[in-house]
């Protein structure tokens, strides 16, 4: 019988962002209930954590490694499904290692781990076991993201010649880190996020988006990668050339040093017959610029659209979707993948679409070509 399916989450206890954005996603569609977690390192702040969601104070765990085998002990109508890993960059590997060697599937904040040791291990792992893992790239969650997808594939804009992806953020203006504030203390922390700041923080969300869209892959990259904050240990700014497998060319810049600006994603594709423009801060629109025709400016829910967009999309035309429905569209589909599989039926293809592992392994590869190439000599790196 068709049931919601039980989560599991380690990290996301009191304070924490990341954590309460997959809670609400997860939870938006009613297909996922939350029943228990290892929220903190901290084995009292997880369990008042618990108390805050509402959970019977056994099922808040101390640690993610209790939580895996208690919850492993309990009958299969009970236990958690899969684990949700919503911590900082370096304690990705853990808990998401050992979820999958005992059984359960996972979800998985981005990027995928640490370091291309631990991403190619991680993909090992979900390929033995045949678990399902999903990689919260969100961005791909757009229904018109979708569209320009199905566009692409579909060959509407002819072959793609070039694309430009920019994500410029300006709250790390400032060295934000010597304050109290959580997010920019682990993110400009090599021990924590890795050997790229915001190369690996957004620079990642915009090499996914282009990739994910276009259907190409990367081949060789040139990068100029820059730390403008005295005193920060990592990167804050990067613009890279890119060359793609099929010929195309590309450019690609990531910063969280552009004063007064917020999430400003957007990605412009161009391809022999036609262009597409798209703004995270403006998600429900779609610009389409053709070579012989005027514009056209697609919206979420109107019209026509591929069915890809049409399924992703909830309300009717002109009722904003935005950040938490794009990220409600990977537990939704992923969700809808695990129902299936516990029913032993097949799941229609469109709700096969989420980041998964090997997208994972991508990024880490995209870290650390991108910063090798920023401080290489050469003039090009291999991707």
């Amino acid at each position: 019988m068709k049931r919601k399916i039980r989560m599991g989450m380690v990290g996301g206890g009191r304070g924490a962002f990341i954590g309460a954005v997959h809670r609400m996603a997860a939870a938006l569609d009613g297909q996922i209930e939350l029943v228990c977690g290892a929220f903190s390192s901290s084995p009292e702040k997880s369990k008042l954590s618990g108390e805050d969601l509402f959970l019977s104070s056994g099922r808040a765990y101390g640690s993610y490694a209790e939580m895996i085998d208690k919850e492993k002990r309990l009958p299969e109508g009970e236990r958690m499904d899969f684990v949700s890993i919503v911590t900082p960059n370096h304690l990705h590997f853990g808990p998401a290692k050992l979820a999958l060697e005992n059984g359960f599937h996972v979800v998985c904040d981005k990027p995928l781990c640490f370091n291309m040791e631990e991403a190619k291990a991680l993909q090992k792992l979900v390929e033995e076991t045949k678990l399902l893992f999903a990689l919260t790239h969100n961005y791909t969650g757009y229904p018109m993201v979708k569209q320009a997808r199905a566009m692409v594939k579909n060959g509407d804009i002819g072959d793609i010649r070039k694309i430009i992806v920019e994500y410029p953020q300006g709250w790390l203006s400032t060295k934000l880190e010597d304050s109290d504030q959580k997010q920019a203390a682990w993110r400009t922390d090599p021990k924590r996020s890795g050997i790229a700041g915001a190369m690996g923080d957004i620079g990642t969300h915009a090499e996914n988006l282009a990739e994910y869209i276009t259907g190409l892959q990367i081949t060789e990259m040139c990068a100029d990668i820059s730390t403008f904050v005295d005193g920060r240990r990592l990167d804050d700014d990067g613009n890279v050339l890119l060359h793609f497998d099929n010929g195309a060319k590309g450019i690609l810049h990531a910063s969280q040093i552009a004063a007064g600006e917020e999430n400003n994603l957007n990605i412009r594709i161009y391809g022999t017959k036609a262009g597409l423009q798209w703004f995270q801060m403006e998600p429900n629109t779609l610009y389409v610029k053709w070579l012989d025709k005027p514009m056209e400016l697609l919206r979420t829910g109107v019209g026509e659209l591929y069915p890809s967009a049409q399924a992703h999309a909830r309300i009717p035309g002109g009722h904003p979707e935005g950040y938490l429905e794009a990220f409600a569209n990977i537990y939704r589909n992923f969700a809808y993948c695990l129902q299936a599989r516990l029913a032993g039926v097949e799941v229609d293809e469109i709700y096969k679409d989420f980041p998964t592992v090997h997208d994972g392994v991508r990024g880490m590869q995209f870290v650390e070509s991108v910063i090798k190439s920023g401080k290489s000599e050469a003039k090009w790196v291999k991707f």
